[in-house]
């Protein structure tokens, strides 16, 4: 029983710890090929991200203008002028970014 439980909890921890370093993976390629444009607050107020017209990530109301399927496909296809991110994330870093995204919506 001891055993069992002690198993389960090194799993649960492992998994926890998982999901941190995503998040954390996700906060750096943000602020390595996002954040020039889009800003480190997702509100899209940099020089570019105000040239391009980018949305604001902190708005629920833009939020909800796309689908999380969507930005995955924008971040490694391209959208717009925005270029693709194929040959620099992967699709699992891709779906932490949107997450990552998410997170900005107040």
């Amino acid at each position: 029983m001891k055993t069992t439980l002690s198993i389960t909890l090194i799993a649960v921890a492992f998994a926890l710890g998982m999901n941190s370093a995503s998040a954390a993976d996700a906060a750096a390629i943000w602020t390595s090929n996002c954040a020039s444009c889009h800003g480190s607050d997702g509100k899209g107020q940099t020089t570019m991200g105000k040239k391009q017209k980018v949305g604001d990530y902190t708005d629920a109301a833009a939020q909800a203008k796309f689908t999380d399927e969507e930005a995955v496909k924008a971040i490694l296809e391209g959208k717009g002028k925005m270029k693709g991110f194929k040959d620099k994330v992967s699709e699992a870093e891709a779906k932490d970014l949107v997450k990552h995204v998410r997170a900005f919506k107040k």
